[in-house]
């Protein structure tokens, strides 16, 4: 019966590492704070956001009038967004060991403030902000944008 236990551990060892390990390619960061109300949207659906949240590429983050959210991205970058704001990671890219690194970042309204991480340290042209109005490509370790209504 023990060796039956055991061999029952490790095939189901050999089954979930590899979707856990996709499961967690997925998460690109998480949630830091809230502050008021924020939502994320994934795939149509509208979700409360909360400390924790794991975050995925093409999420919506949205804050009501009070709201503001910080996230941190795997590569420690970090974003803030202020109240009434729609921002969305189109893509990240992190993978340091075989050089594959990239950001895109779409604020389409209110404020956010950016302090990078290692994507924008490693390969700053790796990093790109777009707006309704303009692209931002980074040369510094931080920024803050506002668009106005």
């Amino acid at each position: 019966m023990r060796k039956n236990w055991l061999a029952a551990v490790l095939v189901m060892t050999f089954v979930l590492t590899p979707v856990l390990a996709v499961a967690a390619q997925d998460t690109i960061g998480i949630v830091r704070n809230l502050e008021g109300y924020g939502t994320v949207t994934r795939g149509g659906q509208v979700f409360p956001a909360a400390k924790g949240t794991k975050l995925q590429v093409d999420d919506t983050l949205m804050t009501g009038p009070n709201g503001s959210m910080g996230i941190v991205l795997r590569d420690n970058s970090t974003l803030s967004i202020g109240p009434r704001s729609s921002l969305v990671v189109r893509s990240f890219l992190f993978a340091p060991a075989e050089g594959k690194l990239g950001l895109l970042v779409r604020l389409s309204k209110g404020t956010m403030v950016y302090l990078s991480g290692l994507i924008g340290k490693l390969a700053p042209e790796s990093a790109r902000f777009e707006t309704p109005v303009a692209s931002i490509g980074i040369r510094g370790t931080r920024f803050a944008v506002k668009l106005d209504e």
